[in-house]
């Protein structure tokens, strides 16, 4: 018992300690992984599997971080009748978030571009994010996003689009 509380106290006190702050400053690239879900006038739309690659850059102003990023998902969703295929977004995204310690949590506002089968659109995309490194290069993270496309697919109408993708990062 003696033993005990001494080791108690060490790990009560190193698990207390505040978290070391990150750098969040420099280039990153990344693959995603995620599912895409989307919704549109009279019944269309449909859900699958998005998966691609991005890239960006990051500056850190010490709690709040600001950066641009390129994504691209690839995805094969039927959205039914004459509307075609959703086959890929393509998105220009500006971050901003806050520096949690050994976190990342931000805010994304942007366009994105959706190639259908039928007719392509650009329309606006936002949402919210987390980064954690799991070691001085990689990082591990999440985003939902919101897509809102006016002229997706046959043009009939609005498309809503919702994606939540799991994220590798590596920094460079």
């Amino acid at each position: 018992m003696k033993r005990s509380l001494p080791a108690l106290i060490l790990l009560t006190l190193s698990c207390a300690s505040p978290a070391l702050a990150e750098d969040w400053t420099g280039v990153y690239g990344g693959f995603a992984l995620g599912y895409t879900d989307v919704d549109g006038p009279a019944s269309s739309g449909g859900d699958d599997v998005s998966f691609g690659p991005y890239i960006g850059y990051d500056h850190d102003f010490g709690n709040f971080v600001l950066g641009g990023e390129f994504e691209f998902n690839r995805t094969d969703i039927d959205l039914g009748g004459a509307s075609g295929d959703l086959d890929y977004i393509g998105r220009l995204k500006l971050r901003g978030g806050y520096d949690f310690g050994r976190a990342l949590g931000y805010v994304v506002v942007g366009a994105a571009r959706a190639k259908t089968s039928g007719a392509d659109d650009t329309g606006a995309v936002y949402g919210i994010g987390v980064s954690v490194p799991v070691s001085d290069r990689v990082l591990i993270g999440g985003e939902i996003l919101r897509h809102d496309f006016s002229d997706l697919g046959d043009g009939s109408g609005d498309f809503d689009t919702d994606t939540f993708n799991l994220r590798t990062t590596f920094r460079f």
